[in-house]
């Protein structure tokens, strides 16, 4: 069951005046049917033009519920200070001021620029408890993209989406980023961000064993096969040599199993945009 929560630390008002009826702060989401023939929005592109996962590829070693897997709240950074602030300055960047973003996959930190103000940032993830810590969420959502990739929110109704170091827990990845796609204005920027680390027995097959390399022309795929998207850039910063390395050590599976790594983390994002990139 999709689940919607205003977030009550920011000022907050639903689109409608509730029914007196109910004792909840919650609401609806208006849904648009990505396959139905009455939207010609959705149907004018943003379709999925072929699979880039076989199925052996979607599997994950931890086959169970990613809703019980994410039910205790993390409130930890999953990356380092480094890979935040590049982050963040990205966002400044390519996220104007007053857009409506959605941050997909999101926790109780956003990375968002502090002084910028947005119009309106909604949140989704799996946990309700790091989504409500979130100060920049001015609602969140909780759904299982796993189970239904569907998002209930308006097609065109947002400027930005983004996802932070959770784009290698996605089984169906095509079907996201075809509703991703769908959600975005024209000229709307999708900006995907990993790095090294991750769960490891939560991740796909297809991404686990990869190399930063890989990994990275594996998102740009996602992107190409979605009718509408703009070429993908790469953005890539990564450590010096002295930097800690992803692979190899006596230990390394562990490392990668517990979703931990020491070391600079190496910055990576693949970046497109809905049909055309607008003149900044």
């Amino acid at each position: 069951m999709l689940t919607i929560h205003p977030n009550l630390k920011q000022p907050w008002h639903p689109p409608k005046p509730l029914p007196l009826k109910s004792k909840a702060p919650h609401f609806r989401i208006p849904i648009l049917n990505t396959l139905s023939e009455n939207n010609p929005i959705a149907q004018k592109s943003g379709q999925i033009k072929r699979q880039v996962l076989n199925p052996e590829g979607r599997t994950k070693l931890n086959p169970k519920s990613d809703r019980e897997f994410y039910a205790f709240p993390r409130f930890v950074t999953h990356v380092d200070n480094n890979f935040i602030s590049t982050l963040t300055d990205l966002y400044r960047e390519r996220l104007s001021p007053g857009s409506e973003v959605l941050d997909l996959m999101s926790s109780w930190v956003s990375h968002l620029p502090k002084e910028v103000e947005y119009k309106k940032v909604v949140g989704h993830g799996l946990n309700a408890q790091e989504l409500d810590k979130n100060p920049r969420l001015d609602y969140f959502f909780v759904k299982d993209l796993n189970q239904d990739q569907t998002l209930e929110l308006e097609s065109c109704s947002l400027d930005a989406v983004v996802c932070t170091v959770s784009v290698q827990y996605l089984q169906q990845p095509e079907k996201v980023f075809a509703e991703v796609f769908r959600v975005l204005r024209p000229g709307g920027v999708f900006v995907v961000s990993f790095s090294s680390r991750m769960f490891y027995e939560k991740a796909i097959a297809a991404w686990r064993e990869g190399t930063g390399y890989s990994r990275v022309q594996l998102v740009m795929q996602y992107f190409q096969c979605i009718e509408g998207f703009t070429q993908p850039e790469i953005v890539r910063k990564l450590p010096g040599t002295g930097g800690a390395k992803q692979e190899g050590g006596p230990f390394g599976w562990i490392v990668r199993l517990l979703g931990l790594m020491s070391g600079s983390d190496p910055f990576y994002a693949v970046i497109a945009y809905k049909n055309f990139k607008p003149m900044l």
